[in-house]
Formats: structure tokens, C-alpha cells, sequence
């Protein structure tokens, strides 16, 4: 499989709905089945949210050469999922602190976004470098 076919099998757009409908899903069950009515708000909301923006985002600046697929080889998939799971977590949470001291959000985004932002970051550069790999043997 060459650059280009792998390119055309990670679509951006199909990233960022599933990161917007996975977390909404689950946490919406959650919500449903505990009886948390706020639970079931942010699940459709804070949590998928910034999931699928996280996801948006590094899918974009992933897809447009973010990483070079050569430097790829250099590091391991795992690696490079961690690292930048942890600094959309730490993002994540200076932002969630800067709204709820600002704004009138509610106190839960400091653990909804951290979270969300963290398995987005994740998994989208999981999947990202699986295809590479996939692409350059």
C-alpha cells in the first residue's frame, strides 16, 4: 500500500464523528442507567465535545505532515500515542481550569475535558500510526 492509499483511508471527518459519538454513547448510557441527569447533559456535550475537537484537530495537523511518516519508523507507535495523549490531557486541563475560573461553566468540565481530551489524542494518533505503518511496510 503506497502513502497515498493509506492518506485516503484516514478521513478526518469519520475520526471526529466516531470521537463524538463513541464517548456520547457510553457516557449517555451511564448517565441513563445511574439516573445522572447532568451525567447524560455532558456526555453530549463536554465530553463528546472535546473529544471530537481534540480528535478534529490532531487528525488535521496529523494528516497534513504534523509527524513525518520517515521520522515514524524512528518511534514506536506506542510512544508517540502517550505523548500526545498527555499533552492533550495537560492542555485539556489548563484550559478547563481557565473556564471554570472565568466563566460559568460548571465545575465537572476539569474532568470531563482532561479525560476526553486524553483518549482522543490517543486513540486518533493510534489509528494514524497504524495506517502508516500499514502504508510503509
Amino acid at each position: 500500500m503506497n502513502l497515498a492509499t493509506a492518506s485516503a483511508r484516514f478521513v478526518v471527518w469519520r475520526e471526529a464523528v466516531f470521537a463524538y459519538v463513541a464517548p456520547a454513547v457510553c457516557a449517555g448510557a451511564g448517565g441513563v442507567v445511574t439516573g445522572q441527569a447532568d451525567l447524560l447533559c455532558a456526555a453530549m456535550t463536554s465530553i463528546a465535545g472535546t473529544s471530537a475537537l481534540v480528535a478534529f484537530l490532531l487528525g488535521m495537523w496529523l494528516r497534513q505532515g504534523g509527524i513525518r511518516a520517515i521520522r515514524l519508523g524512528r518511534a514506536a507507535s506506542v510512544a508517540l500515542a502517550a505523548g500526545f495523549g498527555l499533552g492533550a490531557t495537560a492542555l485539556a486541563a489548563l484550559t478547563a481550569q481557565l473556564l471554570t475560573a472565568t466563566t460559568f461553566f460548571a465545575d465537572r468540565i476539569r474532568i470531563d475535558l482532561p479525560i476526553a481530551a486524553a483518549l482522543a489524542a490517543t486513540i486518533i494518533t493510534w489509528r494514524w500510526c497504524s495506517i502508516q505503518r500499514k502504508a510503509h511496510g
